[in-house]
């Protein structure tokens, strides 16, 4: 990435956690695909490590968890080689800052919900109200990640039925007709059982990222490119997008999720990305 100037990096960078595809993005600034890929990875690898580095010791009250689907190289039912299938991308979102405490990309499977919640566990400093989806899953995930009555946990189990008269290229259409809040583990508070929260965080993936985009050519070819762009969007999502909710509670102070919580003290840009990437790489991760 040396030859490039800082700003066509930021302006890769910007285009790419806009929604912009990797062929998009280098014609709207003159890079090569490959060369906005490479960028994508070098800074995709980055945020990882920044965050898992950062986000800890959070003082939450209510998490929210979820997965969403998507895909690499082809649908499960179309898969041709090795590498290719469904892959979905964990999510764990603080209630009340709105950060994104946690993500994971993976297989929707035992294995890999345990080693989600306990990436979960570990980043939080006190007890916390817990809700999920009702994937069975997660039960003996959070057990294990917890203990115990080690949080109040309560899944949330939605109903779903058909709505009459409406169909589409996918046949007829879902819609949820109700849901049921099952008290599992210590003591929630009935009333605060949602996963709204981190489903509209979901809704962000989906329509900020091309990977995720449905009926589109841009799907991920390689699971690890996939993370790393689930790395950069969470950086952007958490760090350097102002959240509507908490710049009104602020008075109109624009305020990001990771200003909630005090990971940092100002809204970020994309040169604020680069610079600390090129300070970590030169030793200084502050």
């Amino acid at each position: 990435m040396n030859k490039l100037t800082a700003a066509k990096r930021a302006a890769i960078l910007c285009g790419l956690v806009e929604g912009g595809s990797i062929r998009a993005v280098g014609r709207m600034t003159g890079a090569d695909k490959d060369t906005v890929m490479q960028l994508l990875v070098e800074v995709g690898e980055f945020c990882s490590v920044y965050q898992d580095h950062m986000i800890s010791n959070l003082k939450s009250t209510r998490v929210e968890a979820d997965e969403i689907w998507s895909f690499v190289g082809a649908k499960a039912k179309s898969v041709t080689k090795s590498g290719q299938g469904d892959i979905w991308t964990w999510t764990a979102l603080d209630a009340d800052s709105k950060l994104m405490i946690s993500w994971m990309v993976g297989q929707r499977s035992q294995a890999v919900a345990s080693d989600f919640m306990q990436d979960v566990a570990s980043r939080l400093a006190n007890r916390v109200q817990l809700t999920t989806d009702g994937l069975t899953i997660y039960l003996p995930a959070v057990e294990k990640a917890f203990g115990w009555n080690g949080t109040d946990f309560a899944p949330l189990f939605k109903q779903y039925g058909t709505e009459t008269g409406v169909s589409g290229r996918y046949g007829t259409h879902s819609v949820c007709t109700g849901a049921d809040k099952v008290e599992t583990m210590g003591r929630p508070n009935i009333a605060k059982v949602s996963t709204s929260y981190v489903e509209r965080a979901n809704l962000t993936m989906r329509m900020g990222m091309r990977r995720f985009t449905r009926l589109t050519n841009e799907f991920s070819k390689k699971a690890e490119k996939h993370a790393h762009a689930v790395s950069l969007h969470f950086t952007h999502y958490n760090y350097y997008r102002p959240h509507q909710t908490l710049t009104k509670a602020a008075k109109g102070i624009k305020t990001t999720p990771a200003m909630s919580p005090g990971l940092t003290d100002r809204v970020w840009t994309v040169e604020n990305v680069l610079e600390k990437m090129e300070g970590m790489i030169g030793g200084d991760a502050s």
